[in-house]
């Protein structure tokens, strides 16, 4: 397995409220499985899928609705490494490289996050500031180049 092979492909979206663009409030979730971590909804990209069908995939499976619009994508995969006591249960991956998406919840979405496989016990939508001081440290850089970027593009 190659270096580039270690990493398992996953899509990531930074979900924004129907009152984009005039709030931005930014979705997030508390993990059921880690006591007080908050992340952006992500998954796997399965063999032979493509990443925008993932990523519409995963927000349903997470979020209990795809009712969404994607408004822009990050130019680029993102990886991060697994802290040494997470790496051990996602053998044989080291980390993950993602595609981002800024994505914008339609008026109608119901968010529902006990879906078949509940991955979150909780979730609320945050200013930019507040995020960052929630999330799991070994996010923190890739949401602050990905959050980073989008604010240069003037979208949050």
């Amino acid at each position: 397995m190659t270096n580039e092979q270690r990493y398992r492909p996953n899509v990531a979206m930074i979900i924004v409220s129907h009152n984009y663009p005039e709030k931005k409030e930014i979705f997030i979730a508390q993990r059921n499985d880690i006591a007080d971590i908050w992340q952006f909804p992500q998954g796997g990209i399965d063999e032979g899928e493509e990443v925008k069908e993932a990523l519409f995939r995963e927000m349903l499976e997470e979020i209990g609705t795809d009712k969404a619009e994607i408004i822009a994508e990050y130019p680029e995969w993102i990886s991060y490494d697994f802290p040494p006591k997470i790496v051990k249960s996602m053998k044989p991956y080291k980390g993950q490289k993602q595609r981002y998406f800024l994505v914008k919840l339609h008026q109608d979405a119901k968010i529902d996050i006990d879906t078949k496989h509940p991955e979150f016990s909780d979730y609320k939508f945050v200013g930019i500031d507040e995020l960052l001081g929630i999330t799991a440290h070994f996010k923190k850089p890739v949401y602050e180049s990905v959050i980073n970027y989008f604010k240069k593009e003037g979208l949050l």
